[in-house]
């Protein structure tokens, strides 16, 4: 079996993804390794695609695929993933901030030390403050939810062990959250290597601010589907009972007064049940708890005969 398989999504990297692939195996080579690059083309608008073929046919190790449109980088390593046969499986932006000398590091950390994920740490970074702050802060927040003590979350370089990729799937834009997924998957010796962050070298970063906001409904949507996909009820259940019981006890609560003005204490009743703005409060939890009740419940059948799996449509394919 094959000892390492790289994986780089990419999205119109033409000018830096020659120069990766030799560094990748400059390094694999001088230390002896098998290996593969998988290049996953995700909807480039360049002459990505063309540079990925040219290095196919000059180089034996290398594979690609190619996305008809550009579906996110989820998609692309997902796909990678799919198509790797190493027995470890390491993963890197294309844009030369990542640097391939750590690849030795990495893979003796998921081999001789036996863990299944291996984070990059990007300790020292060279991006604006604008990027490094709400970064840090994300990454504070995903630490306090997950329970996983990683600094470094998003960064691309990661090492995992075959059986981790090819049993975690990746949908929207959950690729960040990979270490999270495998906790939950039962893929819980996760650890990080303080890697070197260089520079970009062409062309501008593809990322904007609006990443941050979507990283975190990201998180809140794969905490809840996580822990509650097997077992929605759990999730709708309990929201609805609690909404029922608040409308019964308040609806209760008015009757009981309506019956304790009228046969008890003779006091003329000031306004009717009807009349009341917690009737209606009343009546909405309810309403809602039923339908929540009934969302759980329909949402168990659901997962017990679902069978989804991701789809994505590949044009082209080398190696």
């Amino acid at each position: 079996m094959t000892n390492i398989s790289v994986v780089v999504p990419l999205y119109n990297e033409e000018e830096s993804i020659k120069e990766l692939v030799n560094w990748i195996s400059r390094v694999n080579e001088s230390h002896g390794f098998s290996y593969e690059v998988i290049l996953v083309d995700d909807g480039s608008k360049d002459s990505s695609w063309l540079a990925v073929t040219e290095l196919a046919r000059e180089n034996p190790h290398v594979r690609g695929a190619k996305f008809n449109r550009n579906y996110g980088k989820s998609a692309a390593l997902d796909t990678g993933f799919g198509l790797a046969q190493g027995e470890v499986i390491i993963t890197m932006d294309a844009d030369l901030q990542d640097s391939p000398e750590e690849i030795p590091a990495l893979y003796n950390k998921i081999k001789k030390e036996g863990f299944d994920l291996v984070s990059g740490w990007k300790k020292k970074r060279h991006d604006p403050i604008s990027k490094t702050i709400p970064s840090r802060f994300f990454n504070f927040v995903t630490r306090m939810m997950s329970g996983i003590k990683l600094h470094d979350f998003n960064c691309g370089l990661k090492a995992y062990r075959r059986e981790v990729v090819k049993n975690v799937k990746l949908y929207g834009e959950m690729h960040r959250y990979i270490p999270v997924i495998a906790k939950w998957q039962g893929f819980d010796k996760i650890g990080e290597q303080v890697v070197q962050h260089q520079k970009r070298k062409y062309g501008q970063t593809k990322f904007g601010l609006e990443r941050f906001i979507y990283g975190f409904l990201d998180l809140l949507t794969i905490t809840i589907v996580s822990k509650f996909r097997k077992r929605p009820m759990h999730f709708f259940g309990t929201f609805g009972v609690l909404s029922f019981l608040f409308g019964l006890i308040a609806a209760g609560w008015l009757i009981w007064e309506k019956l304790h003005a009228v046969y008890f204490s003779n006091v003329p009743v000031q306004r009717e049940i009807v009349d009341q703005p917690l009737f209606y409060l009343a009546l909405v939890g309810i309403i809602i708890g039923m339908q929540l009740f009934l969302t759980g419940f329909l949402a168990e059948l659901l997962a017990r005969q679902s069978s989804s799996k991701n789809e994505y449509l590949v044009i082209d394919t080398v190696g």
